[in-house]
């Protein structure tokens, strides 16, 4: 009978261990996407904010610098030139 708790008890707590590194794993990436794109989204979503306010110049030029930040060089890029 002890024998059967102390089993439960490794599982769950085998259980909750990879839980955790499930949660970790998903929270670095999600730091990692973050940091990759946070200006291009920043951008973006201010030049939605923008039209839904009804402002037509502000969008053009919030649209134009968030197309400069999507098409921005990168690491990836150099070394595509340099072959």
């Amino acid at each position: 009978m002890v024998k059967t708790r102390e089993r439960i008890a490794r599982r769950s707590g085998q259980g909750l261990t990879e839980y955790i590194i499930i949660v970790a794993l998903v929270a670095i990436a999600a730091i990692g996407l973050v940091n990759i794109f946070g200006n291009q989204l920043r951008h973006q979503f201010s030049t939605i904010v923008a039209a839904m306010s009804g402002s037509s110049v502000q969008v053009k030029s919030l649209a134009s610098k968030a197309k400069q930040q999507t098409n921005q060089r990168t690491l990836k890029d150099y070394a595509s030139e340099n072959r």
